[in-house]
């Protein structure tokens, strides 16, 4: 699925998604990758939303987001409440929806100029 975008500058942008990929920036990863407007972290953590948990939670506040976005793979899936809990008592916004969804919803959201991250997943949990 290619993805339209307005101009953000030197934000991170998604371009593109397809089944076990994302294309960002004009580069392509096929793991799970953290992407936020100024930072972006290729082969990241845990390979299934399953294992996401309270330490994973802790290493992304590290980035300061304002809110995460759970992409998780072609069906939606929910984190474990050890990931979601500390980012509710955070006051950081959390929400899990399919891979293609957090792509462009992070898009909308960076060029709205907020401190989106997404979290892609791109492995389907079984």
């Amino acid at each position: 699925m290619q993805l339209t975008m307005e101009n953000t500058g030197d934000a991170n942008r998604i371009h593109s998604y397809a089944p076990g990929e994302v294309v960002i920036n004009g580069l392509s990863y096929r793991s799970t990758t953290v992407v936020m407007p100024g930072e972006l972290l290729a082969d990241w953590g845990p390979k299934t939303v399953a294992a996401l948990g309270a330490t994973e939670f802790h290493a992304l506040l590290e980035l300061t987001p304002e809110l995460i976005i759970v992409g998780t793979g072609s069906r939606q899936v929910f984190p474990a409440r050890e990931f979601m809990v500390p980012a509710i008592e955070a006051g950081i916004g959390i929400e899990a929806m399919t891979t293609p969804a957090a792509c462009r919803t992070y898009n909308v959201l960076v060029a709205e100029q907020r401190r989106a991250m997404a979290v892609l997943f791109m492995m389907q949990e079984r």
